[in-house]
């Protein structure tokens, strides 16, 4: 378990759960696993697994239901796709589509009794090898120069131990999410001594929920281990995590940058309006559009 500060060891490998059905989006998902949903023209997954490979990890587990590895393809060679913009001399989208399937080594994991957000990255147990990890919960897209999973990697390098990516939350939505308590030991950190799964506002800690990026201690396992029945009857992460105070150093980090929770209609469409604005000419459109 570490315990060490500031000499941390570097973290490679990041479990990236990606289960459920997507009901939210469907008739879309009928055949299209949601996590392949693009904002604009880039899937939801690939967010994520950039922003792993953006902070060092070179190792990634996605975790799904069978029936779901197209999701796990899509980092792979398409080697039809590539002979034929080889052949067409498409060398700008050639150079785009072998620079996906090189961001990192993608494997597939399967979850096949969905037992909450805590059992699926149980499945990642043998693939960690005692390692610390990354985890990113592809829904939530956070758009940063410096990533959200870097801004946790930074923590990291001085503190060890877990560290949680969180945000302020409102009084009306606080006990929908995983809430830290602690007290402030830099700008933007919180050294944790309290976690709560989706408490009522007066048992809350603060107001600041956890928002689906972690950097775990491999002995978040052994609690997992145990399925010990959580909010919603689910196996949560946030207990796992909290069976760590007093034995091993937990952080969080208020995460800066643009935040949508693409799981939903609205934030997708949130998220696609972003990225558009990014861009000059979809920036007119959308201001044409929305009538700016």
């Amino acid at each position: 378990m570490s315990s060490q500060t500031g000499s941390s060891a570097p973290i490679t490998k990041a479990v990236i759960p990606v289960g459920g059905l997507g009901t939210r989006f469907l008739p879309a998902t009928r055949t299209v696993p949601k996590p392949l949903l693009p904002v604009l023209n880039v899937p939801v997954i690939e967010y994520a697994v950039r922003e792993a490979a953006a902070a060092c990890v070179t190792d990634i587990a996605i975790v799904m239901s069978p029936g779901m590895e197209s999701v796990t393809d899509y980092f792979g060679h398409q080697e039809v796709l590539e002979r034929e913009l080889k052949a067409r001399e498409r060398d700008e989208l050639l150079e785009q589509q072998l620079e996906i399937a090189s961001l990192a080594n993608v494997v597939t994991l399967y979850q096949h009794d969905p037992k909450g957000p805590g059992h699926a990255i149980l499945q990642a147990r043998e693939f960690c090898d005692g390692e610390s990890f990354v985890t990113i919960f592809p829904d939530d897209v956070i758009i940063n120069d410096t990533s959200a999973t870097e801004q946790l990697m930074q923590v990291y390098r001085e503190h060890g131990g877990s560290v949680i990516a969180v945000n302020k939350a409102a009084d009306e939505i606080i006990h929908t999410k995983g809430v830290v308590g602690g007290s402030a030991v830099g700008e933007r950190i919180v050294a944790v001594d309290e976690l709560v799964e989706k408490p009522s506002l007066e048992e809350a800690p603060s107001n600041l929920a956890i928002v689906a990026r972690y950097i775990l201690d491999n002995a978040v396992f052994d609690y997992l281990a145990e399925e010990h029945s959580g909010a919603g009857g689910e196996i949560q992460i946030t207990d796992a995590i909290a069976s760590l105070l007093g034995k091993s150093p937990i952080h969080a980090r208020e995460i800066s940058g643009f935040h949508a929770d693409t799981g939903n209609p609205g934030g997708m469409l949130q998220a696609a309006i972003h990225v558009a604005k990014q861009d000059p000419e979809l920036r007119e459109i959308v201001k044409q559009a929305l009538g700016d």
